[in-house]
Protein backbone atom coordinates (compact mmCIF):
# COMPACT_ATOMS: atom_id res chain seq x y z
CA UNK A 1 0.00 0.00 0.00
CA UNK A 2 1.15 3.31 -1.02
CA UNK A 3 2.37 5.76 1.72
CA UNK A 4 2.34 9.57 1.89
CA UNK A 5 2.85 12.75 4.04
CA UNK A 6 -0.50 14.54 4.24
CA UNK A 7 -0.55 17.56 1.38
CA UNK A 8 1.41 20.19 3.31
CA UNK A 9 1.91 24.08 1.97
CA UNK A 10 5.23 24.19 2.99
CA UNK A 11 7.25 22.71 6.02
CA UNK A 12 8.22 25.50 7.61
CA UNK A 13 7.71 26.68 11.24
CA UNK A 14 4.48 28.50 12.27
CA UNK A 15 6.86 31.35 13.14
CA UNK A 16 10.82 31.05 12.58
CA UNK A 17 11.89 33.39 14.95
CA UNK A 18 15.24 32.28 15.26
CA UNK A 19 16.21 33.12 11.39
CA UNK A 20 15.85 36.92 12.60
CA UNK A 21 18.65 36.29 15.64
CA UNK A 22 21.08 35.09 13.00
CA UNK A 23 20.61 38.48 11.40
CA UNK A 24 23.90 41.04 12.11
CA UNK A 25 23.73 44.55 12.82
CA UNK A 26 22.38 46.09 10.24
CA UNK A 27 21.51 43.58 8.18
CA UNK A 28 17.99 42.51 6.65
CA UNK A 29 15.90 40.06 8.69
CA UNK A 30 13.44 39.31 6.20
CA UNK A 31 10.11 41.23 4.65
CA UNK A 32 7.48 42.09 7.28
CA UNK A 33 4.09 41.14 5.13
CA UNK A 34 0.74 42.20 6.99
CA UNK A 35 0.07 38.41 7.68
CA UNK A 36 3.51 38.24 9.39
CA UNK A 37 3.07 41.15 11.41
CA UNK A 38 -0.09 40.34 12.51
CA UNK A 39 1.35 37.12 13.52
CA UNK A 40 3.99 38.42 15.49
CA UNK A 41 1.42 41.17 17.14
CA UNK A 42 -0.66 37.76 18.39
CA UNK A 43 2.00 36.07 19.81
CA UNK A 44 3.65 39.37 21.69
CA UNK A 45 0.28 40.02 23.37
CA UNK A 46 -0.03 36.28 24.38
CA UNK A 47 -2.97 35.75 21.90
CA UNK A 48 -4.36 31.78 23.36
CA UNK A 49 -2.96 29.31 21.58
CA UNK A 50 -4.76 26.21 19.41
CA UNK A 51 -3.98 22.54 20.53
CA UNK A 52 -4.00 20.05 18.24
CA UNK A 53 -2.78 16.40 19.92
CA UNK A 54 -2.63 13.14 18.19
CA UNK A 55 -4.02 10.88 21.23
CA UNK A 56 -1.81 7.53 21.88
CA UNK A 57 -1.87 4.66 19.99
CA UNK A 58 -3.38 1.99 22.54
CA UNK A 59 -5.22 -0.78 20.63
CA UNK A 60 -6.26 0.13 17.07
CA UNK A 61 -7.53 -2.93 16.08
CA UNK A 62 -11.49 -3.05 15.15
CA UNK A 63 -13.18 -3.48 18.30
CA UNK A 64 -10.71 -0.73 20.35
CA UNK A 65 -11.98 1.66 17.36
CA UNK A 66 -15.33 0.87 17.75
CA UNK A 67 -14.98 1.14 21.06
CA UNK A 68 -13.07 4.69 20.96
CA UNK A 69 -15.89 5.89 18.88
CA UNK A 70 -18.63 4.90 21.51
CA UNK A 71 -16.23 6.43 24.58
CA UNK A 72 -16.25 9.73 22.55
CA UNK A 73 -19.70 9.59 22.18
CA UNK A 74 -20.40 8.99 25.63
CA UNK A 75 -21.89 5.52 24.82
CA UNK A 76 -25.01 7.42 23.40
CA UNK A 77 -25.32 10.35 25.51
CA UNK A 78 -23.19 12.81 22.77
CA UNK A 79 -24.12 12.60 18.90
CA UNK A 80 -21.05 12.24 16.41
CA UNK A 81 -21.23 14.04 13.33
CA UNK A 82 -19.67 12.48 10.33
CA UNK A 83 -18.07 13.83 7.00
CA UNK A 84 -21.00 13.49 5.22
CA UNK A 85 -22.84 15.90 7.36
CA UNK A 86 -25.10 12.91 9.42
CA UNK A 87 -25.26 13.62 13.13
CA UNK A 88 -24.89 9.68 14.61
CA UNK A 89 -26.64 9.03 18.12
CA UNK A 90 -26.27 5.71 20.15
CA UNK A 91 -24.00 3.00 20.12
CA UNK A 92 -22.61 3.56 17.09
CA UNK A 93 -19.34 2.46 16.75
CA UNK A 94 -19.15 -0.75 14.62
CA UNK A 95 -21.66 1.07 12.68
CA UNK A 96 -19.13 3.38 11.54
CA UNK A 97 -16.38 0.78 11.13
CA UNK A 98 -18.95 -0.57 8.39
CA UNK A 99 -19.61 2.12 6.77
CA UNK A 100 -15.54 3.13 6.20
CA UNK A 101 -15.22 -0.49 5.52
CA UNK A 102 -12.59 -0.62 8.16
CA UNK A 103 -12.87 -4.61 8.37
CA UNK A 104 -11.46 -4.53 4.31
CA UNK A 105 -8.40 -2.21 5.90
CA UNK A 106 -7.70 -4.58 8.13
CA UNK A 107 -7.63 -7.79 6.15
CA UNK A 108 -5.43 -5.98 4.30
CA UNK A 109 -2.73 -4.11 7.26
CA UNK A 110 -2.79 -8.26 8.56
CA UNK A 111 -2.09 -9.53 5.13
CA UNK A 112 1.08 -6.44 5.12
CA UNK A 113 2.18 -7.17 8.49
CA UNK A 114 3.10 -10.74 7.69
CA UNK A 115 4.05 -10.24 4.39
CA UNK A 116 7.01 -7.57 6.26
CA UNK A 117 7.23 -9.07 9.09
CA UNK A 118 6.75 -5.99 11.03
CA UNK A 119 6.61 -6.59 14.53
CA UNK A 120 3.76 -3.27 14.80
CA UNK A 121 0.72 -3.35 12.47
CA UNK A 122 -0.14 0.80 10.71
CA UNK A 123 -2.78 2.43 12.37
CA UNK A 124 -6.33 1.99 11.07
CA UNK A 125 -7.74 5.57 12.47
CA UNK A 126 -5.89 8.65 14.06
CA UNK A 127 -7.60 10.09 16.94
CA UNK A 128 -7.04 13.71 16.92
CA UNK A 129 -8.20 16.63 19.45
CA UNK A 130 -8.63 20.00 18.68
CA UNK A 131 -8.90 22.53 21.96
CA UNK A 132 -8.80 25.71 23.26
CA UNK A 133 -8.09 27.10 26.54
CA UNK A 134 -10.95 27.89 29.31
CA UNK A 135 -13.70 30.52 27.66
CA UNK A 136 -13.29 30.34 24.58
CA UNK A 137 -16.87 29.40 22.67
CA UNK A 138 -17.36 25.62 22.76
CA UNK A 139 -19.96 26.08 19.45
CA UNK A 140 -17.00 28.26 17.78
CA UNK A 141 -14.73 25.30 18.25
CA UNK A 142 -16.83 22.99 17.14
CA UNK A 143 -17.37 24.91 13.86
CA UNK A 144 -13.98 25.41 13.36
CA UNK A 145 -12.97 21.96 13.28
CA UNK A 146 -15.82 20.95 11.00
CA UNK A 147 -14.59 23.77 8.80
CA UNK A 148 -11.13 22.27 8.73
CA UNK A 149 -12.12 18.52 8.62
CA UNK A 150 -13.69 19.72 5.20
CA UNK A 151 -11.47 21.33 3.53
CA UNK A 152 -8.57 18.93 4.88
CA UNK A 153 -10.35 15.89 4.15
CA UNK A 154 -13.06 15.73 3.04
CA UNK A 155 -13.74 13.02 -0.21
CA UNK A 156 -10.45 11.84 1.01
CA UNK A 157 -10.53 10.34 4.22
CA UNK A 158 -13.26 9.63 6.34
CA UNK A 159 -13.91 10.85 9.28
CA UNK A 160 -16.67 11.86 12.62
CA UNK A 161 -15.88 14.17 15.61
CA UNK A 162 -17.87 15.58 18.80
CA UNK A 163 -17.81 18.39 20.69
CA UNK A 164 -16.75 18.28 24.66
CA UNK A 165 -17.66 20.30 27.30
CA UNK A 166 -16.89 18.07 30.60
CA UNK A 167 -13.71 20.03 31.48
CA UNK A 168 -13.03 23.67 31.42
CA UNK A 169 -11.43 23.90 27.54
CA UNK A 170 -13.89 23.20 25.43
CA UNK A 171 -12.18 20.72 22.65
CA UNK A 172 -13.70 17.87 19.59
CA UNK A 173 -12.22 14.63 19.20
CA UNK A 174 -12.19 13.64 15.58
CA UNK A 175 -11.21 9.72 14.61
CA UNK A 176 -9.92 10.14 11.28
CA UNK A 177 -9.82 6.93 8.59
CA UNK A 178 -6.14 6.50 8.18
CA UNK A 179 -6.47 4.89 4.43
CA UNK A 180 -8.53 7.22 1.85
CA UNK A 181 -10.69 6.62 -0.51
CA UNK A 182 -7.79 5.93 -3.20
CA UNK A 183 -5.86 3.48 -1.01
CA UNK A 184 -3.03 6.52 0.44
CA UNK A 185 -2.00 6.14 3.98
CA UNK A 186 -1.81 9.14 6.00
CA UNK A 187 1.34 9.52 8.04
CA UNK A 188 1.01 12.20 10.32
CA UNK A 189 4.72 13.96 10.58
CA UNK A 190 5.55 17.00 12.89
CA UNK A 191 5.04 19.48 9.74
CA UNK A 192 1.44 17.80 9.67
CA UNK A 193 1.05 18.63 12.86
CA UNK A 194 2.40 22.88 12.58
CA UNK A 195 -0.07 22.90 9.51
CA UNK A 196 -2.78 21.59 11.06
CA UNK A 197 -2.53 23.91 13.99
CA UNK A 198 -1.88 26.72 11.84
CA UNK A 199 -5.10 26.04 10.12
CA UNK A 200 -7.36 25.41 13.25
CA UNK A 201 -6.00 28.81 14.50
CA UNK A 202 -6.86 30.32 11.15
CA UNK A 203 -10.74 28.93 11.22
CA UNK A 204 -11.23 29.66 14.71
CA UNK A 205 -10.20 33.11 13.44
CA UNK A 206 -12.65 34.04 11.02
CA UNK A 207 -15.23 32.76 13.25
CA UNK A 208 -14.24 36.08 15.17
CA UNK A 209 -12.30 34.02 18.15
CA UNK A 210 -8.81 35.32 19.28
CA UNK A 211 -6.44 32.13 18.16
CA UNK A 212 -2.78 31.63 17.29
CA UNK A 213 -0.47 28.80 16.95
CA UNK A 214 3.50 29.30 17.14
CA UNK A 215 6.22 26.67 18.43
CA UNK A 216 6.34 26.54 22.26
CA UNK A 217 10.17 27.48 22.08
CA UNK A 218 9.44 30.83 19.96
CA UNK A 219 7.08 32.00 23.22
CA UNK A 220 9.24 31.00 26.23
CA UNK A 221 7.67 28.08 26.77
CA UNK A 222 10.11 25.04 28.22
CA UNK A 223 8.14 22.83 29.60
CA UNK A 224 6.44 19.70 27.63
CA UNK A 225 2.77 19.09 27.50
CA UNK A 226 2.11 15.67 29.12
CA UNK A 227 0.76 12.73 27.47
CA UNK A 228 -3.00 12.93 27.40
CA UNK A 229 -3.29 10.01 29.68
CA UNK A 230 -0.43 10.83 32.07
CA UNK A 231 -2.39 14.41 32.42
CA UNK A 232 -6.00 13.04 32.75
CA UNK A 233 -4.39 10.67 35.02
CA UNK A 234 -2.51 13.71 37.22
CA UNK A 235 -5.71 15.30 38.02
CA UNK A 236 -7.41 11.97 39.39
CA UNK A 237 -4.13 11.90 41.53
CA UNK A 238 -3.77 8.49 39.97
CA UNK A 239 -0.95 8.72 37.62
CA UNK A 240 2.34 6.49 38.83
CA UNK A 241 4.60 8.77 36.41
CA UNK A 242 3.99 12.03 37.90
CA UNK A 243 4.37 10.03 40.96
CA UNK A 244 7.65 8.92 40.59
CA UNK A 245 8.95 11.97 38.64
CA UNK A 246 7.92 14.19 42.21
CA UNK A 247 9.44 11.47 44.91
CA UNK A 248 12.81 11.14 42.93
CA UNK A 249 13.70 15.42 42.40
CA UNK A 250 11.88 15.35 46.32
CA UNK A 251 14.57 12.94 47.39
CA UNK A 252 17.19 15.39 45.19
CA UNK A 253 16.40 18.22 47.67
CA UNK A 254 16.68 16.13 50.50
CA UNK A 255 20.09 15.67 50.18
CA UNK A 256 20.96 18.94 48.38
CA UNK A 257 21.59 17.16 45.14
CA UNK A 258 21.35 18.94 42.18
CA UNK A 259 20.76 16.74 38.95
CA UNK A 260 22.74 17.25 36.22
CA UNK A 261 20.35 17.32 32.92
CA UNK A 262 21.82 16.43 29.63
CA UNK A 263 18.76 18.84 27.43
CA UNK A 264 20.05 21.75 29.67
CA UNK A 265 22.56 23.21 27.50
CA UNK A 266 19.95 22.91 24.48
CA UNK A 267 17.48 24.92 26.32
CA UNK A 268 19.60 27.43 27.31
CA UNK A 269 21.27 27.59 23.59
CA UNK A 270 17.80 27.83 21.88
CA UNK A 271 16.81 30.41 24.22
CA UNK A 272 19.25 32.61 23.49
CA UNK A 273 18.82 32.37 20.05
CA UNK A 274 15.13 33.16 20.41
CA UNK A 275 15.59 35.95 22.60
CA UNK A 276 18.31 37.41 20.07
CA UNK A 277 15.43 36.48 17.02
CA UNK A 278 12.46 38.62 19.06
CA UNK A 279 15.42 41.74 20.02
CA UNK A 280 16.60 41.64 16.04
CA UNK A 281 12.73 41.61 15.40
CA UNK A 282 12.09 44.55 17.71
CA UNK A 283 14.68 46.70 15.96
CA UNK A 284 13.43 46.07 12.68
CA UNK A 285 9.46 46.79 13.54
CA UNK A 286 10.98 49.99 15.06
CA UNK A 287 13.00 50.72 12.26
CA UNK A 288 10.44 50.73 9.74
CA UNK A 289 7.47 52.44 11.60
CA UNK A 290 5.61 49.83 13.67
CA UNK A 291 7.43 51.35 17.10
CA UNK A 292 3.92 50.06 19.08
CA UNK A 293 4.80 47.03 17.95
CA UNK A 294 8.20 46.93 18.95
CA UNK A 295 7.65 47.85 22.07
CA UNK A 296 5.34 45.07 22.89
CA UNK A 297 7.65 42.88 21.05
CA UNK A 298 10.34 44.09 24.08
CA UNK A 299 7.98 43.47 26.50
CA UNK A 300 7.05 40.17 25.11
CA UNK A 301 10.44 38.90 25.38
CA UNK A 302 11.88 41.12 29.08
CA UNK A 303 8.56 38.74 30.30
CA UNK A 304 9.77 35.46 29.17
CA UNK A 305 10.31 33.05 32.00
CA UNK A 306 13.83 31.51 32.85
CA UNK A 307 14.15 28.43 30.73
CA UNK A 308 13.66 25.58 33.43
CA UNK A 309 14.13 21.65 32.69
CA UNK A 310 11.16 19.48 33.66
CA UNK A 311 12.98 18.50 36.79
CA UNK A 312 13.34 22.26 37.42
CA UNK A 313 9.88 23.04 37.21
CA UNK A 314 8.68 19.85 39.80
CA UNK A 315 11.45 21.18 42.10
CA UNK A 316 9.58 24.78 41.56
CA UNK A 317 6.75 23.22 42.52
CA UNK A 318 7.33 20.99 45.42
CA UNK A 319 8.66 24.21 46.93
CA UNK A 320 5.44 25.81 46.16
CA UNK A 321 3.39 23.36 47.64
CA UNK A 322 6.13 22.99 51.13
CA UNK A 323 5.17 27.00 51.49
CA UNK A 324 1.66 27.03 50.90
CA UNK A 325 -0.22 23.19 50.83
CA UNK A 326 -3.50 24.62 48.93
CA UNK A 327 -1.55 25.59 46.04
CA UNK A 328 -2.54 22.71 43.37
CA UNK A 329 -0.32 20.39 40.92
CA UNK A 330 1.10 22.19 38.24
CA UNK A 331 -0.28 19.62 35.66
CA UNK A 332 -2.72 21.36 34.05
CA UNK A 333 -0.83 23.99 33.19
CA UNK A 334 1.31 21.54 31.58
CA UNK A 335 -1.18 20.78 29.30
Amino acid sequence: MSKRTFRIRGGEPLLDIASYGRAGPGESVGSLTPAGLEQIRRTARRTPEVVVKVLPRASNDLKAVGKHLDYIGRKGELKLESDDGERFGGLIGKDLLDDWDLDIDDVRRQANLVATKSRKPPKLVHKLMFSMPPGTPPDKVLRAVRNFAREEFWGQHRYAFVLHTDEPHPHVHLVLKAVNEQGVRLNIKKATLRHWRSEFARNLRMLGVEANATERAVRGESRKAKRDGIYRAGLRGESTHVSAQDEAVAADMIRGKSSFEFGKRTLVDTRRQVESGWRNLAMTLAKNGHQDLAHYVQQFVDRMPAAKTEREWIGQELRQRIRDPRVRNHDDRAR
